[in-house]
């Protein structure tokens, strides 16, 4: 009602009360008819034609008016189109339709994306979204998703990678195997890197597929050969693959005939574990930060305890970091949250137990390696960027080899351990610099501006050829 007072045709016509069901013309007083059995479906339709045949004047300033408040020139006819409007937008979309197969494309790359369970499509709080986002669009089952869209855009995927890599001359790879943690089964991977012709890196990954049996050198290749074979990559286009540093994967390497590296980072990790373990002292006291962590991990009364002295010293709220053993990265990041909470877990023994407590002696230890691994921690993530390329390997050994040389004050407690680290970097890089594929990509990377590194790296290239 409120909203059919709005039109301009009322300044016409009057209402004896607001659900009277004709209207009082004022200029010959005539009752209009409004349309309509009841209240709820009153129009002006007849007021705006009874205004066209009997008074013109006044019907030319009604048009008028309506156009000034940009309503268009006839109010009736725009509410019809809106309930037209309003109808088909009750109707579904039919399923081959553009729109419905657009906004079933934005879905599945969602899911692809984002690495979404295919579940999320029976989701009730995900289906509202979409009812609400678009009425008119049905939300096709999981079983389409997993078993028609995921496959085509599978294959499209694969279409455009086989598109892309067809006229490369040279291709390296990245490869590696790991294990499930929620169920019994191992993954072999296969990533390819290019360049195209203005020199911008790509890359793509290949397949990752189950890997059944004994990891031996034999099956790995013949396993890795196979997954080239379905890309049709003949091992002439293999420039290099880089794996970890097991003896499987070099023989595997070896016997398809390519050339390959160790991982830059699975090395580190190797030479972190020796440097770590050669002071006793020093490990003793990580092995006590470990528990620490791990008493804090499994009680959650512990930890809340924790968190309220963290707030009665105006601290933002924080876990201590847990490490794992065969990543020594998380060794160093544990240390580092162990010394940010050192005050607040000297006021948590206070009035609490812990299983053990580190010494004043082994809180300087911890500084002092916290000091020591920056470095490798800093190198670590460096070579894991998406970023990172062989020209990377020795500007990053010259450096660490530099920096455990160098003696100082700081160094009294950790100093076998400065030694154990700095051996073993010697011991386990000592022919990266004669690796002709090391020595080439460090001379060619544009952010080597070193002129002496350059004419280094060029002299030993002459000698190798």
């Amino acid at each position: 009602m409120e909203r059919a007072k709005e039109s301009a045709v009322w300044r016409y016509f009057t209402l004896a009360t607001p659900t009277c069901s004709t209207a009082v013309c004022n200029v010959c007083k005539g009752n209009v008819s409004r349309g309509g059995g009841k209240t709820a479906t009153f129009n002006t339709t007849n007021l705006i034609k009874h205004l066209q045949k009997h008074h013109a004047k006044e019907h030319a300033e009604f048009l008028q008016l309506n156009k000034t408040k940009g309503k268009g020139d006839n109010t009736a006819i725009a509410q019809q189109l809106t309930l037209a409007d309003a109808l088909q937008r009750r109707e579904k979309f039919p399923t081959e339709s553009l729109k419905a197969l657009g906004i079933t494309q934005k879905v599945l790359e969602f899911i692809v994306l984002d690495a979404q369970p295919m579940s999320v499509v029976e989701d009730e709080g995900f289906r509202r979204l979409l009812e609400y986002l678009e009425p008119r669009y049905s939300l096709p089952s999981r079983k389409y998703f997993s078993e028609t869209a995921l496959p085509e855009l599978y294959k499209k995927v694969c279409e455009h990678i086989s598109k892309e890599i067809k006229d490369v001359k040279s291709m390296s790879f990245t490869t590696d195997i790991w294990s499930s943690a929620v169920c019994p089964m191992s993954l072999l991977s296969l990533t390819v890197h290019w360049l195209d012709m203005s020199c911008k890196p790509h890359g793509a990954m290949l397949q990752a597929k189950n890997f059944h049996g004994s990891h031996t050198g034999d099956t790995i290749s013949a396993a890795i050969k196979e997954m080239l074979d379905q890309w049709h990559i003949p091992l002439n286009k293999v420039h290099v693959i880089l794996r970890d540093n097991a003896s499987n994967m070099k023989k595997a390497m070896d016997n398809m005939g390519v050339r390959s590296l160790g991982c830059f980072a699975h090395t580190l990790q190797l030479v972190v574990n020796e440097g770590l373990l050669s002071q006793r002292s020093v490990s003793d006291a990580i092995a006590i930060g470990r528990q620490i962590v791990g008493h804090f991990k499994h009680s959650p009364l512990a930890y809340s305890r924790l968190q309220d002295i963290q707030l009665q010293m105006q601290m933002q709220p924080k876990r201590l970091q847990q490490d794992v053993k065969t990543r020594w990265n998380s060794t160093y990041l544990m240390i580092q949250s162990l010394l940010e909470q050192k005050r607040v877990l000297g006021a948590y023994i206070a009035d609490n137990d812990l299983p053990s407590t580190l010494t004043a002696n082994q809180w300087a230890l911890l500084e002092k390696t916290s000091i020591v691994l920056a470095p490798f921690e800093e190198l670590t993530r460096k070579v894991s960027s998406a970023t990172a390329s062989t020209a990377d390997v020795i500007p990053a050994v010259t450096v660490l080899k530099r920096i455990l040389a160098k003696e100082g004050d700081a160094d009294t407690g950790i100093k076998t351990m400065k030694k154990t680290l700095l051996e073993a970097v010697n011991s386990r890089f000592d022919s990266v610099e004669d690796e002709p594929l090391y020595a080439l990509a460090t001379l060619l990377d544009r952010d080597i501006k070193t002129d002496t590194l350059q004419v280094h790296n060029l002299q030993r290239v002459q000698k190798m050829h």
